[in-house]
């Protein structure tokens, strides 16, 4: 019998890849979405993909009556995947409680209703953003989480909080965090990719979009930074690479005697790049000239990050192995199909 995932917030970017992967590997799935920055077409794409339409929910899981509908409907989930949550950094500075109330709530009455109808497995969508401006690079697991730099960022190191006291307390519960870096890039097939509702607030989609024209221009924040060129540094991982990651993480807590009841792992390259070095790869691998201008600091930005990741090559056998070369030409061949550019 097919074990059966729910991924929360699954017809988003992470989320419909992370679908296409878990399919592929013979997995059932049902996406729960509100779809408050994502499109019902995504459904579609993903069965021409897969070859299967995975089962759908519209709902809220910050209503708490929403999400205990949810469990009462579906009793036989082995584990669950929950990406559901606001995630723009420059707009939770702006509007924190709507951050807070849906974030943290949405998590509670996911954990809730794990405990109450006895789904003891979940993988936590969670980021680099919990280490704050860390003193040392590359950081691993181990490197302390440090003051939120935005209420974005703090909600993810809250609800990683939520999530391991409520393993320590729930017996049946196991959970794992993925502390992702910057997903980028798009499927291969150009029929899923980053598709945010109206302005961008990461690079890539605005790199692309601007390539496309929709964009007049592409803002770079920030050239004062300490860095080889004063641009950000990040760590871009190919959102592909980032969902086989979860189908690894899913497998290990149902099918492995694992000994820990709850275990964080960085996702990314291990690679520090820097914005305009990014723009300059963009422009390369697909023979593009892109219009930016370098305007202030955005705030709730820090200078540099990347990951170390030794820990979860080694313990979940997995590693990023898609090109910056590739995912960049993915991600304008995703939005060329979007745009309907030949």
């Amino acid at each position: 019998m097919k074990k059966q995932i729910l991924v929360t917030g699954g017809t988003g970017y992470i989320g419909s890849h992370t679908v296409v992967e878990l399919l592929n590997e013979g997995f059932e799935v049902i996406i729960v979405d509100n779809l408050s920055n994502s499109d019902i077409s995504v459904l579609e794409n993903i069965e021409k993909i897969t070859g299967v339409k995975p089962a759908f929910e519209k709902l809220d899981l910050s209503e708490a009556l929403q999400t205990e509908n949810l469990f009462e409907k579906y009793r036989d989930i082995d584990a669950i995947i929950h990406f559901a949550a606001f995630k723009a950094v420059g707009e939770s500075v702006e509007k924190p409680l709507d951050y807070y109330s849906n974030n943290l709530g949405s998590l509670l009455n996911l954990l809730s209703c794990m405990n109450k109808y006895k789904v003891s497995n979940v993988v936590f969508s969670s980021s680099c953003t919990v280490y704050g401006q860390p003193d040392k690079l590359p950081v691993t697991e181990e490197t302390l989480r440090r003051e939120a730099e935005s209420p974005y960022g703090n909600t993810k190191k809250v609800c990683e909080d939520i999530l391991q006291d409520s393993v320590a307390a729930y017996r049946n519960l196991k959970g794992i965090a993925l502390r992702y870096f910057n997903p980028i890039g798009a499927h291969k097939s150009a029929l899923i990719g980053e598709l945010p509702v109206g302005i961008p607030i990461n690079l890539v989609p605005f790199i692309t979009q601007t390539a496309a024209g929709v964009r007049k221009e592409l803002k770079v924040f920030g050239n004062d930074y300490a860095t080889s060129d004063g641009s950000a540094i990040r760590d871009y991982i190919n959102v592909v690479d980032l969902a086989k990651a979860h189908v690894v993480a899913v497998d290990r807590l149902i099918n492995t005697n694992n000994k820990h009841d709850y275990e964080v792992f960085n996702l990314g390259t291990g690679r520090g790049l820097s914005v305009l070095e990014l723009v300059e790869t963009f422009q390369k691998v697909n023979d593009l000239k892109l219009n930016y201008s370098i305007v202030e600091r955005r705030e709730g930005d820090i200078e540099k990050i990347y990951a170390d990741t030794t820990y979860a090559n080694a313990e979940l056998g997995w590693k990023a192995t898609e090109t910056l070369e590739d995912t960049l030409l993915s991600a304008w061949n995703w939005e060329k199909n979007v745009r309907n550019i030949k």
